[in-house]
């Protein structure tokens, strides 16, 4: 039986409705529903509907019945602080009393927590990671349990395995329903749940759970699918459409370098006659938000964002949503299409693949599935006891060797899993023992694997683009259409055409031009490698640079001729080291005196004829290192790799009388962790070099 507002509660929904969308608007169907069973003891709602269906007016008017019956205030766990400032907005804008705790407001915190707990808020909004904070527990939480009005689960999806990905403290939500008032209702939100997640949702949450799914269609969303371009052109493409696309939209990319290579492009072509600006998650806070305000108010054409933009940032006029690279499942693809179109009747969607998109895919796939070695490291160096003091994240990146954002990742899905704790000061052990569980990664990898089919059939164009998103979110209303690039067989007008070979050419001009910096590492990786701790600026490499980093477009070519086998070095990279040379040379400590090529990927033919040009052409001298052994793969753990590096690369005594007392130029060709660099220059350190400036040719990923 549908559940039924009350007359009195019908008329508290109605005022914060007509406050949120002006006179006339009335509560969906759905959305009375789940507000009237919000308003009994002891409900739990699951909401799954559509991008821009209305679901936040849920919990809105549900907070302000809660709060007219008297009940505690409402605990909104949303995932980022776009979403959080926009619904701090909307719920002033209902008239009720809001506030957020977050990494923006930290002077606020104390004065906000006071006003929670003395009743002068009717929600805060807080991130997942604060629930795993041990003094936001202990002063908030543990004091607020038994009196919370509501609880607002947002994209609730991340409850289940695809929090994995996104944010592993999303999966401590199940540990606050655990300790809630059992008289407490609860809602669950979101737009992007296939059946066997908002089955397992809507499990965890009890068996009472009213499921409120609606049909996932977006009319507004006209989808299509520009094909045939290659990494470059694909940047070329933007450059040329952006002008002609409507009102202000968003530009995603797979990686913060496509992002900042990609407005570099466009800021060249187009000046300040088409604003834009990069979006990433390594922003601060201010001036994420800055950027926010700025779309919003179209005062930029477009932001150039990876995924950090995405749930939760609210443009209702977004006339266009561009992708260059496809994201690895149309649970992500939905999501950020799905900001386009929301106040408005039509709203230009594009896709633009490339065979280049398949090794992003595979690296998102099992990048964040624990390393059981890794893992087991991780623990050995955390300290357990009651009498433990605790470690904190950069003692234990100096202890593992482990890279900080590894580590971190790391600790949270062992604190899930509860074999660790944060406590005041940092991270202990528990001493409940952990255990890999090879099976549900193993179904999650399998689950990314399908995802990623799923893309690559979209991309193909084998049905409706519509009715294929929505049928992998098991949207059993799917059908044509009616109006993508598929139902329509061609592209919209204003998506059509090629790039002009001339943006092609000036785009590449461009971007081989960038300089691209390699900032040295400054900590040894302990473990087998024996040493840990920061390296002595005695041993350590100087500030370097890389000719082509990670799968830069302009290189593309370049990279799968000569980096796939040892061939003669292309003019174009002889060219391009030459030119980085010359940039190098205002910053530099010391002018090189000698070249010294190390061919760490094997390539020692085009190492060696790098590194005898720019011998040629600076007038230096050349010197050479000696390897004995297989070089380390890509495979082994930090300390594996360095203690690897350290026993082949060796100093001859010529080479040392070249390097003594002198600044040497090294020559790298290809590394992904920079071991072999920074091994390399603690040797010619040793051997008496008083400076080292590492170039290498592709920074892989």
């Amino acid at each position: 039986m549908t559940p039924v507002l009350t007359d009195h509660h019908d008329r508290v929904a109605a005022g914060v409705i007509t406050a949120l969308a002006g006179e006339g608007a009335r509560l969906r169907e759905d959305q009375a529903a789940a507000v009237a069973e919000l308003s009994r003891p002891a409900s739990r709602v699951l909401v799954v509907q559509a991008t821009g269906w209305g679901k936040s007016a849920v919990y809105w008017a549900a907070t302000a019945i809660r709060r007219h019956d008297g009940a505690g205030p409402t605990l909104v766990v949303s995932p980022l602080l776009s979403l959080m400032r926009d619904q701090v907005a909307a719920a002033g804008r209902a008239g009720l009393r809001a506030a957020t705790l977050n990494s923006s407001n930290i002077d606020a915190w104390s004065s906000i927590e006071q006003a929670l707990l003395a009743d002068e808020l009717d929600v805060l909004l807080v991130s997942p990671e604060r629930l795993a904070n041990p003094g936001f527990g202990r002063r908030v939480l543990d004091r607020l349990a038994g009196r919370l009005g509501l609880l607002v689960i947002d994209e609730a999806h991340a409850v289940s395995d695809w929090g994995h990905d996104f944010r592993p403290d999303y999966r401590r939500v199940s540990d606050v329903l655990r300790d809630l008032n059992p008289d407490t209702p609860v809602l669950a939100t979101t737009a992007t749940a296939n059946a066997r997640v908002t089955d397992d949702v809507s499990a965890q949450l009890g068996e009472s759970t009213l499921v409120l799914r609606g049909p996932l269609a977006r009319s507004s969303l006209q989808l299509s699918v520009v094909d045939r371009l290659t990494p470059l052109q694909r940047y070329a493409w933007v450059v040329d459409h952006l002008p002609v696309l409507p009102g202000s939209g968003i530009v995603y990319t797979l990686t913060v370098a496509d992002a900042e290579r990609l407005t570099a492009a466009i800021r060249e072509a187009h000046g300040d006659a088409v604003p834009v600006a990069a979006y990433t998650g390594g922003l601060e806070s201010g001036e994420r938000e800055r950027l926010e305000d700025a779309l919003r108010d179209n005062r930029l054409k477009a932001l150039v964002a990876t995924s950090a933009l995405g749930m939760g940032y609210d443009k209702p006029d977004l006339g266009f949503v561009v992708h260059v690279g496809s994201p690895p499942s149309p649970v992500s693809y939905y999501q950020q299409v799905g900001r386009a179109g929301r106040g408005i009747d039509h709203a230009l969607v594009a896709l633009l693949p490339s065979d280049a998109d398949a090794g992003v895919w595979d690296y998102f796939a099992t990048a964040t599935i624990p390393d059981p070695e890794q893992m087991r490291q991780l623990l050995d160096a955390l300290p357990s006891g009651e009498e433990a003091a605790p470690a904190s994240v950069p003692a234990l990146e100096a202890e593992t060797g482990l890279r900080r954002s590894r580590v971190e990742l790391m600790l949270k899905q062992l604190a899930v899993d509860g074999a660790v704790d944060r406590v005041e000061g940092g991270w202990v052990a528990t001493g409940r023992e952990w255990t890999f569980d090879a099976p549900r990664y193993d179904g999650i990898v399998a689950t990314r694997r399908r995802e990623a089919d799923i893309m690559r059939a979209y991309v193909r164009g084998q049905r409706c683009l519509m009715q294929l998103l929505q049928e992998s979110l098991d949207d059993d209303s799917a059908q044509p259409c009616g109006h993508c690039s598929v139902c329509l067989g061609r592209l919209p007008e204003s998506l059509s055409g090629e790039p002009s070979a001339e943006t092609v050419a000036a785009v590449a001009g461009l971007l081989r031009g960038q300089v691209h910096e390699l900032e040295p590492r400054k900590m040894w990786p302990g473990g087998a490698f024996g040493t840990r701790g920061r390296i002595p600026p005695t041993l350590m490499a100087d500030t370097g640079r890389v000719l082509i980093h990670a799968d830069a477009p302009e290189w593309r070519e370049v990279v799968a001729g000569s980096f796939g086998a040892d061939g003669p070095a292309p003019q174009e990279v002889l060219d391009g080291v030459v030119r980085l040379m010359s940039s190098w040379r205002t910053s530099w400590p010391a002018r090189p005196d000698v070249v010294v090529d190390l061919p760490a990927a094997g390539l020692s033919r085009l190492t060696g004829e790098v590194a005898d040009h720019l011998a040629a052409v600076g007038r230096l001298d050349r010197a050479t290192l000696a390897l004995d052994g297989a070089r380390p793969g890509r495979d082994l753990g930090s300390a594996q790799e360095a203690a690897a590096w350290r026993s082949v690369v060796s100093v001859p005594p010529e080479t040392a009388a070249a390097v003594a007392g002198r600044a040497v130029l090294l020559v790298v060709d290809a590394t992904s962790t920079q071991w072999a660099v920074t091994v390399t220059a603690a040797h010619l350190r040793q051997a008496g070099a008083a400076v080292v400036l590492p170039m290498v040719l592709h920074r892989q990923p």
